[in-house]
């Protein structure tokens, strides 16, 4: 199997961020080729050729190119023993699972730049339909994950007093509700886990400004 390691991934796509962390996690040396989603390279036949979908991140690794973030993350858990993506027990990874999902599939998945965009062309509204389609759709997303994470398995992170899949999703999803003004003082949970995974040194190098700027 090949050693290289390539990310394929834009800078503030939440997916591409989530991931980042993982592979910081990890500490895995990998080098990163920008795919701009506003020029639309994610549409170009080269990138097709990765993801026939048109999203990022892609993931050239072990020789193989892999999609999907969470399918990703979850193939890192399964090949490196170092990783403590997925606790150890059935219960356990489903309760991950069902933060990281409730977090990249109903919130991301209605609130990335592909669905903003449809939704200003089909309205005829302008940005002030953007911001309140996003602080909606997460506001309302992170109210429900404030909720799964009233429960006595959520420790220091998520779940447990260990980073996993599903702090990899929620810091990535509270940096977009920052971004487009979402209220979360009344978000104790999500505010005081996402403020201990931010003085991670991971999750500090996988941070979009970070990477903008390397």
């Amino acid at each position: 199997m090949s050693g290289d390691i390539v990310l394929f991934d834009y800078w503030r796509s939440s997916a591409s961020y989530r991931l980042r962390i993982a592979l910081e996690s990890l500490g895995l040396s990998y080098a990163r080729e920008a795919v701009d989603l506003l020029a639309g390279e994610q549409r170009a036949p080269e990138h097709r050729a990765r993801n026939p979908q048109g999203l990022v991140p892609a993931l050239l690794i072990d020789g193989h190119m892999l999609t999907q973030s969470l399918a990703i993350i979850e193939y890192l858990a399964e090949t490196r023993p170092e990783a403590r993506f997925l606790p150890a027990d059935p219960l356990g990874r489903q309760r991950v699972r069902t933060l990281s999902y409730a977090i990249a599939m109903e919130i991301h998945a209605v609130c990335n730049s592909g669905v903003a965009a449809h939704v200003l062309e089909i309205t005829g509204g302008g940005e002030e339909v953007r911001v309140g389609w996003m602080k909606k759709f997460i506001g309302e997303g992170l109210a429900a994950v404030e909720h799964l994470l009233d429960d006595p398995a959520t420790g220091i992170f998520c779940h447990g007093d260990t980073p996993t899949m599903a702090d990899f999703c929620l810091v990535p999803q509270v940096y977009n509700a920052e971004r487009w003004g979402v209220d979360l003082s009344g978000l104790d949970r999500v505010r005081r886990i996402t403020g201990t995974c931010r003085a991670l040194p991971a999750f500090q190098a996988a941070h979009p400004e970070t990477v903008k700027a390397a």
